[in-house]
């Protein structure tokens, strides 16, 4: 049961960081309000770094930005060791 709520957070979280960051591309190219940059960050430090990442690079969003190019892999990192512990430990 643990690994299934687990699975069905990543998989929720990655789709907002995911969905996030191509909004945030579509408004930028409209010219429109946008997503704060601490709020796409705040999605991938949650978890949804692995969806944000493919969207960055599918998108072309934020790849020039290092804030993002260097936070995005650690929160990835981050997250794998989370559910690593998570595993080992806590099952």
């Amino acid at each position: 049961m643990f690994v299934k709520l687990l699975v069905i957070y990543y998989i929720a979280i990655n789709s907002i960081g995911f969905a996030s960051m191509g909004i945030d591309k579509r408004k930028a190219m409209k010219h429109q309000w946008r997503i704060p940059e601490l709020t796409l960050l705040f999605f991938a430090f949650l978890g949804g770094g692995i969806g944000s990442w493919i969207s960055m690079h599918l998108f072309h969003h934020k790849t020039h930005k290092l804030k993002f190019t260097c936070s995005i892999p650690i929160s990835v990192v981050l997250h794998i060791g989370i559910v690593i512990y998570l595993m080992t430990y806590l099952q």
